[in-house]
């Protein structure tokens, strides 16, 4: 949750996840209940099947618990290298 220097990092959490940590780890930065970000991403697919595209882009760009990367900072940086 905290990086070095003690400031709020967003990440995916391994505690307290359903799927892949994203409702956990943005409802632990920000303070809420996860089962309140669920809802959220709930209300969201139903009026517009919005929620699963978000929730997929914020598993590939949400870093886990313990990473220092995202899915997509990995991949990006192994086409560099």
């Amino acid at each position: 949750m905290n990086d070095t220097n003690g400031a709020k990092v967003l990440e995916r959490k391994r505690d307290g996840r359903m799927v892949a940590g994203v409702c956990a780890g943005m409802a632990a930065y920000f303070g809420l209940d996860a089962n309140l970000i669920r809802a959220i991403f709930a209300v969201a697919t139903f009026f517009g099947l919005l929620g699963p595209l978000v929730y997929v882009v914020a598993w590939a760009v949400i870093p886990e618990e313990g990473e220092k990367e995202s899915i997509v900072e990995r991949l990006v940086n192994h086409d560099r290298a």
